[in-house]
Formats: structure tokens, C-alpha cells, sequence
């Protein structure tokens, strides 16, 4: 684990092998959303209840996951930073921050419009609902502090540090449905029980919430790279990059 976490810290290390890794997962998250995609609207069944209106399932529910999961992966980046001052850790976060909104404002928008043929109404003010709209302003607010310090090491700091404390809503959003009354239905995986659906739906769920977070990873590769060029942009190798001359070379 050390030597993964030294490696870490060379920011050419990961230009690296994130090249190696990236377009495996491109073709992943194609291959995936397409198959979900096709699965969850052609040829699973109709919702006896909400008929075709479920299949938004498709959508918000990735994207809710995802958006979850990508403000986990900026806390733990940030703690990492922070601990190690590992600069490639501060610039996967920072990549990741507005993919985390825009992933939030989908599974928002995505559940009201789902809401309005479900529970009449295109927004209340549910328990899991404003947690989620509280995520999206944490986001935000990350994003914000990135361009509000002249320092970069500054910004770094206090957009880990609000990562890592607003982590909290984290579990606020997923056990809304059992603390509180909401209009959410529970879980629809769980470790231990059965899916709260029919395998002809949850299945095509399932592909697609792995193609979210292949594209997710592709993604966060790709603008990774893209901010090691442009904060190492002095650094010998880089301009070895840029004018295509081998470093042993010059």
C-alpha cells in the first residue's frame, strides 16, 4: 500500500498509467450505458403501478449514486492532500467537483420530473430530497472556494476541508428513508435481502449504474491528466511531452 502511495505522488507516474487505463473504461461506460439503456427501455417490463413512467429509474438512480460517490472520492482526496501532500489527490478533486454537481442536478431534475405522474407534484420538501438539494449546494460551495483564494494551496485546503466535513450528508441522504417519513421508497438493493424488483428490471438497473461509474472514472482520468499537464506545465518531462523530444535526448 506504501509504495502505491509513493507512487501516487509523481504526478508523471499517474499521467502514466492513466493513459493505460483510460480508454478501457471509455469503452466500458459506451458499452454498458448502451446495453442499460436499450435493456431498461426496450424490453424491461412496465412498472404495474407507475406503468412506463419508471423507466426515468434508469437515470436517476446512477446519478444519484454517482453523485454520492464522487463526494466520498473528493473527501477522501482531500484527506489525503491533506495528510500526504499528494498534489495529484488535490487535482483528482478538483476534477471531479463539477462532474459531482452536474451528476446531483440530473438525479434532481431526473426525480422531478419523475415525481410529478408519481406523487403529483414536481418538488417537496422530502428528507432525502433536500439533502440531495443541500449536496448540490456543497458542491457548489467546493467549487467556489477552488476560485476564491489566490493561493493555490490555500483553495486546496478549504475545499478539502469543506469535502471532508460535508461528507456527513452523505449518510443523511441514504438513511433518510429509514430516520424519517419520506415519500421515497427504500432501498432498492440491499446486502442482505432480496432486490425490491423483478430481475427483468433491476438487472438493466445494475448495467447502467456500472456504466455511470466507468464514465465516471474515464472522465476523472482524462481531466486529471489534463490538470497535471497544466499545473506542471514547467516541469521538464511535460515539455518533453509538448515538443515530442525523449528526455534523454535533450
Amino acid at each position: 500500500m506504501w509504495a502505491f502511495i509513493n507512487k501516487l505522488r509523481s504526478p508523471k507516474w499517474f499521467y502514466a498509467i492513466s493513459a493505460k487505463l483510460q480508454p478501457f473504461f471509455w469503452v466500458a461506460a459506451a458499452a454498458l450505458i448502451l446495453a442499460g439503456t436499450v435493456w431498461g427501455l426496450a424490453f424491461a417490463p412496465a412498472d404495474y403501478q407507475q406503468g412506463n413512467s419508471f423507466r426515468i429509474i434508469y437515470v436517476h438512480v446512477p446519478a444519484a449514486f454517482l453523485a454520492q460517490s464522487i463526494f466520498v472520492s473528493m473527501a477522501i482526496s482531500g484527506l489525503v492532500y491533506m495528510v500526504w501532500k499528494i498534489k495529484v489527490a488535490d487535482m483528482a478533486a478538483t476534477v471531479m467537483a463539477p462532474l459531482g454537481a452536474a451528476m446531483t442536478f440530473v438525479a434532481l431534475f431526473s426525480g422531478a420530473v419523475w415525481g410529478v405522474p408519481t406523487w403529483g407534484t414536481w418538488w417537496m420538501w422530502d428528507a432525502r430530497l433536500t439533502a440531495m438539494l443541500i449536496l448540490l449546494f456543497l458542491y457548489l460551495g467546493v467549487i467556489a472556494l477552488r476560485g476564491a483564494f489566490t493561493s493555490r494551496d490555500s483553495a486546496s485546503r478549504a475545499a478539502s476541508v469543506l469535502a471532508m466535513v460535508g461528507v456527513i450528508n452523505i449518510p443523511i441522504i441514504k438513511y433518510s428513508v429509514d430516520w424519517w417519513y419520506t415519500l421515497h421508497q427504500p432501498a432498492t438493493f440491499t446486502v442482505t435481502g432480496r432486490a425490491a424488483m423483478p430481475m427483468e428490471m433491476w438487472v438493466p438497473l445494475l448495467i447502467m449504474v456500472l456504466g455511470f461509474y466507468s464514465f465516471f472514472i474515464a472522465l476523472t482520468l482524462m481531466r486529471t491528466r489534463s490538470e497535471i499537464l497544466r499545473r506542471e506545465g514547467t516541469k521538464r518531462w511535460v515539455q518533453d511531452l509538448v515538443t515530442g523530444q525523449p528526455e534523454e535526448k535533450r
